[in-house]
């Protein structure tokens, strides 16, 4: 078991085994926890591990499920008279019959991760260089007045403008959160923590689409009914701005723990070698990143993983409507699709726990049935009701473990602050290009031939995903393997963890497969 016998994991490099920072700056924990490992009583760590989850994880799964809640209504809201009332859809009378196009929705859609994409770096640069919590607080409740003035907009060319807005200031939750959890985590905690807080994603489809169905049965009032639903998400966004404000900087100033349990939640920490916080940015770290062929193999992974997110979040319910379901029933079927992800991504976070090495096989497993999804849904009848669509569309939600493994297996397989920053930005420059590309491949036009080329185009990304993992499984078990056979002093190991030193660097670090 896993736990038994742990995963080795980033270990700041001896003198004979690793180059030495040229700055000599070192992890901000080092201060409060000394270069000599110390022991910890076991019943006080898990204290502390559940004191930390407590305070953590109920958040942000609640901050996440908004990011993804924000971005899905627009589905629900299309059908509820949005594209109507912002003339999101053209439609073409030239030809026989009529033919709409839903190109301006795309847009709409694909302009939410332009604006992520522009946002991601500045952000990573500031979650690193200043207190997370004055970051972080500020920005979310901005991005809760954003997501409210939804309902003002007149016409498309707004809704443009405050996508991209939203986008913007959005990027700043999964980057953060992403260097939260390295943080506060061992690298075996890691994969399991990920995966929880991500799971907002399937959670909040649930319950996202029990409030638009609510939503569904306002039948009077001086608004229209998609106006609703972007006051209450926007509301609801901002009472989630003041836990942001709580958030302390590392576990070194975490206000939640009491002085003793803080050394400990460092401490525990030593063994899993990734560091805690360190806000000088190293720009060999960056360099290092950039000629580090895991970083390009999971970018891939991601952008591949994520196009089935930007084709289901801004067009689930309309996808589901053509297969002769009403406005609201197209909205409850998207309780399966978010059941089997947000289960799945728990499950898929869980069972590292306790089995080594597995994340990348339950990873490539999880992509199978996306593949027969796609392939249902294309080529089933889309007869009035029809089941075979209705359950392929419903199991694409195990696209949700794959990107919660691919984000994990990022994050928990490099070292050095700079570079971590580096490695979660990338995973969320291509979770936007993923979500770009995807509501691209649906072609209003070719409705009657059912989407050929998004559900080809979803095959094809999700073949190139099996292929990366592979090829990144390869990579780190080829690298452990010649770590393992060096012979290193592993007293060194305790005392050099903190000292902000990149995996590349240090040779005591062990990849998780």
């Amino acid at each position: 078991m896993e736990a038994q016998s742990r995963e080795k994991s980033p270990v700041r490099a001896s003198a004979e085994t690793s180059t030495t920072d040229a700055t000599g700056s070192k992890d901000e924990a080092l201060a409060l926890a000394g270069e000599t490992a110390r022991a910890i009583d076991p019943a006080v760590e898990r204290r502390v591990l559940r004191k930390i989850d407590l305070f953590l994880m109920p958040a942000m799964v609640i901050g996440y499920g908004l990011v993804y809640y924000d971005k899905a209504i627009l589905g629900s809201a299309a059908l509820f008279g949005m594209t109507a009332d912002l003339h999101l859809t053209v439609v073409d009378r030239t030809t026989t019959p009529p033919t709409t196009s839903t190109n301006r929705l795309s847009w709409a859609t694909s302009l939410f991760y332009f604006g992520m994409l522009a946002g991601l770096y500045p952000m990573s640069f500031a979650l690193q260089k200043f207190n997370i919590g004055r970051i972080l607080g500020p920005i979310v409740v901005l991005w809760g007045g954003i997501c409210m003035l939804t309902a003002a907009v007149q016409d498309w060319r707004g809704l443009f403008v405050q996508r991209f807005a939203l986008g913007f200031v959005e990027s700043i939750i999964p980057t953060g959160f992403s260097c939260i959890v390295s943080s506060y985590y061992t690298q075996r905690e890691q994969t399991f923590r990920q995966a929880w807080w991500f799971s907002g994603t399937g959670l909040f489809t649930i319950i996202g689409s029990a409030l638009n169905y609510g939503f569904g049965q306002i039948t009077g009032g001086d608004l229209r009914r998609w106006q609703y639903i972007y006051l209450l998400a926007g509301a609801l966004t901002i009472v989630f701005g003041g836990w942001c404000f709580l958030v302390p900087n590392s576990p070194v100033s975490a206000w939640f723990l009491n002085a003793e349990e803080r050394i400990v939640a460092v401490e525990r920490l030593r063994k899993g070698q990734t560091g805690v916080r360190c806000k000088e940015i190293k720009m060999y770290q960056i360099r290092e990143a950039l000629l580090d062929v895991k970083v390009y193999l999971v970018f891939i992974m991601m952008g591949c993983a994520y196009t089935v997110n930007g084709a289901v979040a801004g067009f689930g319910p309309l996808i589901v409507s053509t297969f002769g379901w009403n406005t609201l029933q197209s909205i409850l079927l998207q309780f399966p699709v978010g059941g089997i992800s947000w289960l799945g991504i728990l499950l898929a976070g869980f069972i590292p726990l306790y089995v080594r090495n597995v994340r990348i096989i339950i990873l490539i497993v999880c992509c199978l049935p996306v593949l027969v999804g796609c392939a249902l849904i294309w080529n089933s009848d889309w007869t009035h009701h029809a089941a075979a669509p209705v359950v392929g569309y419903s199991i694409i939600g195990f696209f949700g473990p794959v990107v919660s493994l691919i984000i994990a297996l990022g994050m928990s397989n490099v070292a050095g602050a700079t570079k971590k920053s580096f490695m979660s930005a990338a995973i969320f420059v291509a979770y936007c290009v993923g979500n770009i590309v995807g509501p691209q491949l649906i072609k209003s036009e070719t409705r009657r031939e059912h989407y050929p080329e998004l559900w080809t185009g979803l095959i094809i990304f999700y073949c190139i995903t099996i292929a990366a993992s592979l090829a990144l499984y390869y990579v780190m078990w080829r690298e452990n393997k010649r770590r393992d056979g060096l012979n290193l002093n592993e007293e060194d190991a305790d005392r050099l963890a903190f000292k902000d030193l990149t995996d590349k660097e240090n040779l005591h670090f062990r990849y998780v497969l």
